[in-house]
């Protein structure tokens, strides 16, 4: 059993057999007497949901701390008082307006975090338009995918960021945008797309971000006056890809409800609503809802400001950052809490003002730069975070488990073939409802199906006693579907059949190792699988560990038993660390 999947056992026996009082829980402050009757829990709270639009939000935060700082970049030196920020924000919505793009339309983020990124995030929500959040490192058949499934009309990104060049992708799937005029990209592969924004040197048919912020007039201004009296809280405003177990990524499409609730009800649950002022030191990248709502949301909400050290992760740029500028918070995910404890000058930083740090779903607590480390847990599809500790918990239950569920959510655990609510203390499936539950999987009526009932219970299809029931690999806090990676390796002329399965690492969590059949009389190498994924893949989705295989370890029907394969793998571990080993054999 690996670390993660004994967590989660901890979540079930933990957060539901001793933290829930009864089936209703009064969660204005942490459960003290657990008196739990069923796995069945309701976080009842006496503070309302929040019933406001994105832009509604900001605008409230903004009228609150006008001069206080909402956003430090700190590689580009831009940095933004709350009133300043609503400047932007407005004058880039009104100019999306002029450039042609209306309520409803998509428009995809792509890149890494930038100012931009999180000024588009609240220009697209006061003008209707849905953020379509890109990952950064996706290469060209995944964007081509993401672009197309949900339609983008158009797409921001800067031309090149480290290895990836952003604008010469776009252009090799749709080569009409170096003769068309911007804003008017016809494309055979894209058929939505019209504009792309490229946020610094100027391209041949794309709009440059200066054209974006001069292109609104009074008229569109006024237009973005008149059109959020029109805009709902539960109108789509954010679409987040999550890694598809059957190969294809789905667009979790997430409405004003569901972000400003969840930035609302965490940020109170962190204690944003009570502390002094609270800067937010944000490693995280800002495609992930971990980033975008435990970030830019809950700036949006409860006044937070938020400090970015560098636009690609960068563990000594983080620690420079928590000094530098006085953070009392730090957001990560387990590896980028072992990078930072593991610099070789850590101990020349002040880090005094540090108060706490915030991660995501992970195996163990990192008691690391003699500051508190609390758990989250969610999923993207839940927007994200449904369970979390409170700064009132004792060291014990924020060490052991991932809190106790949020205000008005609903949590079950059933038999995951029945549906049934299994008895206390038993493993199952947890499933959610509430307002955090996504709208749908965009253009996808049957993959919303599958992991969404009929009365809104959301199945996370996380836990059983064997491991996850949703086969995922968690590296470094990127989720990672092997199936995908296996559709992909089956292209390659020489592979009959793939399996990719995770194997323990120290300091990513998981690592990818992707064991081959190769089609008969063929050989082939570690280096040439590696290759073959560099360019069409993202790179955190390349295997680390390349094994050639002539069998798998199968059922009696045939099927190959993944959890067996995996740990067979991890008792042949040291072969991995020692490239002078051979490693053909059959397992």
């Amino acid at each position: 059993m690996n670390n993660i999947t004994y967590h989660f056992i901890i979540i079930l026996r933990n957060s539901f057999c001793l933290l829930f009082p009864c089936s209703g829980i009064h969660v204005d402050s942490p459960p003290i007497m657990p008196t739990l009757i069923t796995s069945y829990a309701h976080g009842t709270s006496s503070t309302s949901l929040c019933h406001t639009t994105v832009a509604e939000t900001l605008q409230r935060t903004v009228e609150r701390f006008p001069d206080r700082e909402a956003v430090a970049f700190l590689k580009d030196g831009i940095r933004k008082t709350f009133a300043q920020f609503q400047e932007d924000v407005d004058q880039a919505a009104a100019g999306l307006l002029a450039l042609g793009l209306k309520r409803g339309d998509r428009l995809g983020m792509w890149g890494p975090n930038l100012y931009e990124w999180v000024l588009f995030q609240f220009a697209t929500a006061r003008a209707g338009i849905i953020l379509v959040s890109v990952n950064p490192a996706y290469r060209l058949k995944e964007v081509e995918f993401a672009l197309k499934k949900v339609g983008c009309k158009a797409v921001v990104c800067p031309t090149q960021f480290a290895t990836q060049k952003y604008c010469d992708m776009l252009r090799e799937i749709c080569p009409e945008i170096e003769s068309s005029t911007p804003g008017a990209i016809k494309s055979a592969r894209l058929p939505d797309l019209r504009t792309v924004i490229v946020l610094d040197s100027r391209q041949p048919g794309m709009f440059h971000m200066e054209d974006v912020m001069q292109a609104g007039g009074s008229q569109h201004k006024q237009e973005i006056q008149d059109l959020q009296k029109k805009l709902s809280f539960d109108d789509p405003i954010n679409i987040q890809f999550t890694s598809g177990t059957t190969g294809a990524p789905k667009g979790a499409t997430l409405t004003h409800h569901n972000i400003v609730n969840n930035a609302y009800f965490i940020g109170r649950r962190m204690g944003y609503n009570w502390k002094p002022h609270t800067r937010i030191c944000l490693p995280v990248p800002l495609y992930h809802c971990f980033g975008s709502v435990g970030g830019g949301m809950c700036m949006a909400v409860h006044g937070t400001s938020l400090v970015f050290p560098s636009p690609g992760y960068n563990p000594k740029a983080n620690i420079a950052a928590l000094e530098s500028e006085r953070c009392t918070v730090i957001y990560g995910t387990p590896t980028m809490y072992v990078d930072m404890v593991n610099l070789p000058d850590l101990d020349k930083y002040d880090l005094s003002s540090v108060e706490s740090g915030e991660k995501v779903e992970s195996s163990c607590i990192l008691n690391i730069l003699k500051i508190c480390i609390k758990i989250g847990y969610g999923t993207t599809e839940n927007s994200p975070v449904t369970f979390c500790a409170s700064p009132l918990d004792n060291m014990e239950r924020k060490s052991e488990t991932v809190g106790y569920i949020v205000d008005h959510l609903e949590a079950k655990v059933v038999d995951p073939v029945t549906g049934e609510i299994v008895p206390l203390g038993m493993i199952g499936e947890i499933m959610i409802r509430g307002f955090c539950v996504m709208l749908e999987y965009w253009g996808d009526d049957a993959k919303t199906a599958e992991c969404m009932t009929k009365d809104r219970w959301y199945k996370t299809g996380y836990l059983r006693i064997e491991g996850r029931i949703k086969d995922m690999i968690i590296r470094g806090g990127e989720n990672i579907y092997p199936a995908e990676i296996e559709q992909f390796l089956h292209t390659h002329p020489k592979v009959i059949e793939a399996q990719v399965v995770g194997v323990t690492d120290e300091r990513m969590g998981e690592e990818i190792c992707a064991c081959i059949k190769l089609t008969d009389g063929q050989d082939c190498t570690e280096e040439e699988i590696k290759d073959f994924c560099k360019n069409n893949i993202a790179h955190f989705k390349i295997p680390r560990y390349v094994l050639f295989v002539t069998s798998y370890p199968l059922t009696v029907t045939g099927k190959v038993i993944s959890p067996t394969l995996a740990s067979q793998l991890y008792f042949h571990a040291f072969f991995f660390d020692n490239p002078s080993l051979h490693l053909n054999f059959t397992l």
